[in-house]
């Protein structure tokens, strides 16, 4: 046979086997997807009659479930309003009984509202028999009334006029007296009392009568300590002077140098400072700027324990660090040869006392005592009075407005209004009158007071002018016809130059001019 029939036999041949194999795959798929359609049908009814019985379930499950929370709810519900119900009960039977008293009161004002008629009534005829009576007794009393003005030869009116003139002398008389007896006799009693609180507060502290000076001497070995001292070229002392600001002052004094300087703490550096140095034997510039150094910060420390000590010997522990330095520096400080920190710790005692007597604030007393001279421990370091340098301080360390306020009205700038600050300012005049607390001749402070209301005459237009306040206060009156207001101030300005340039003074001194001015007029 041909090779190429033969080849197109097989070809015919495989394209049948292919057309079978491809119905029977075909047969087979349809038979398994036949199958598979079934097998689902059946699943799905499956699922569906699970699904119904379930569902059937659920629905008896919530009707249970409801049929149980409305039995819950009806139960609460009966025993909600069952509770309501009693109290609506008690609600009602409250109103019967209110409503019983209720009759009660009406009737027992419908009681009282005829019992009134009756008064009434009866009140009306006793007003009525009374102004008859009074009717009879106004005619009765004109008779009499005329009767007596044709015997007396007055009238009413004069007669009361008199009456009442009479009366109101003898009473004017009578409270006049009345008044002078009290006054006098709470003169006596107030006079009587101030006696035995002083006398009592001055009994009960015990200070010594003690006066300082303010020179500062320091003894020496022996006078060959004074060219040491000096030092070549005199370059210790102003290695010591510029030190501790102090003027060293070597002359002719046997085994003794002075220190001069108008800051007493300073002084007292120096003095410590210069006793050290004559001890250590080693006297030259570095030395002497070590040991002012050292003496310094041992000062300071000094300060603060001495002014704790001091306020707790009062009895004021409770005072900010720094007031206790500012305390401590008093020490230093002498007026009139009276020591200002012993004056402080007298005027606290004073003051603790007459207030605890009076019956008044004895902390704020006592601690506006110690506190009242605060400002003279930096009133020669800084510009402003010891009151104003001291209300300052105080504020800034938080002392209370009372304390302030009868700390600033010791000197009576200021009126006190607390009975505190009038007590403080006694205690201040009671512990500077006493005997030996202070001392000055009285030729050189009267000298003084001249020299500065002389500083003030000599100006042109000054008619008179007065140093009070011992001296802090310059006042000075003029001519109002040769000084004009803008004049004023120029002349207070200069007079304060004058004073400044020519008198050594510790704080400041008020200058004050007063120019009046008066409008004279006669009405003829």
């Amino acid at each position: 046979m041909d090779l190429r029939l033969i080849a197109a036999l097989v070809v015919l041949l495989v394209a049948i086997l292919g057309l079978v194999l491809v119905w029977v795959l075909w047969r087979r798929s349809r038979s398994a997807a036949l199958r598979l359609v079934a097998n689902a049908e059946k699943q799905a009814k499956r699922v569906i009659a699970r699904a119904e019985i379930d569902g059937e379930r659920l629905r008896k499950d919530v009707e249970i479930v409801a049929r149980e929370r409305l039995l819950a709810a009806r139960t609460e519900f009966e025993r909600e309003t069952r509770g309501q119900r009693l109290e609506l009960v008690g609600l009602e039977q409250t109103l019967r009984e209110k409503e019983n008293e209720i009759d009660e009161r009406s009737e027992q004002v419908a009681e009282r509202e005829s019992a009134m008629a009756k008064l009434e009534e009866e009140l009306h005829s006793q007003e009525t028999m009374l102004g008859m009576r009074g009717d009879e007794l106004e005619s009765a009393l004109a008779e009499e009334r005329v009767k007596l003005e044709q015997i007396a030869g007055l009238t009413t009116e004069q007669a009361k006029q008199e009456l009442l003139r009479s009366l109101e002398n003898e009473a004017r008389m009578d409270a006049a007296n009345l008044v002078r007896k009290i006054e006098e006799e709470n003169t006596e009693k107030a006079k009587e009392r101030a006696r035995r609180v002083i006398s009592m507060a001055i009994q009960r502290i015990a200070s010594e009568h003690v006066v300082e000076s303010t020179v500062s001497v320091v003894d020496l070995p022996s006078d060959e300590m004074k060219g040491r001292i000096i030092g070549r070229e005199g370059r210790n002392i102003r290695a010591f002077e510029q030190a501790t600001g102090v003027d060293l002052i070597v002359d002719d004094t046997p085994e003794a140098v002075i220190l001069s300087c108008f800051e007493p703490v300073r002084r007292e550096i120096a003095r410590r400072a210069l006793e050290s140095l004559i001890q250590d034997g080693r006297i030259h510039p570095g030395r002497i700027e070590e040991l002012v150094g050292k003496v310094k910060a041992e000062m300071d420390e000094k300060l603060l324990a001495d002014g704790e000590a001091a306020a707790l010997e009062v009895g004021i522990p409770d005072i900010h660090p720094e007031l206790h330095k500012l305390i401590g520096r008093l020490q230093f400080r002498s007026s009139y040869g009276q020591n200002a920190l012993k004056h402080s710790m007298e005027v606290a005692w004073l003051s603790n006392h007459m207030a605890a007597e009076l019956g008044a604030n004895a902390e704020v007393a006592k601690r506006a005592g110690l506190v009242h001279d605060i400002g003279k421990a930096v009133d020669r370091e800084m510009d402003g009075t010891h009151l104003e340098l001291g209300r300052e301080m105080l504020r800034k360390y938080g002392e209370s407005d009372e304390v302030i306020h009868a700390m600033e009205c010791h000197h009576g700038d200021y009126d006190p209004h607390s009975v505190e600050a009038v007590l403080v300012t006694a205690a201040d005049a009671l512990s500077a009158a006493r005997p030996g607390a202070r001392r000055e001749i009285l030729e050189n402070y009267i000298k003084r007071l001249e020299k500065l209301e002389g500083m003030a005459t000599d100006f042109e237009g000054v008619e008179k002018a007065y140093a009070i306040q011992a001296g802090r206060e310059l006042r000075i009156i003029v001519e109002s016809e040769k000084i004009g207001d803008d004049k004023a101030v120029w002349l207070a300005r200069d007079v304060a130059k004058k004073v400044e340039a020519e008198l050594t003074y510790p704080g400041q001194i008020k200058v004050t001019v007063i120019r009046e001015t008066r409008a004279v007029e006669y009405a003829r």
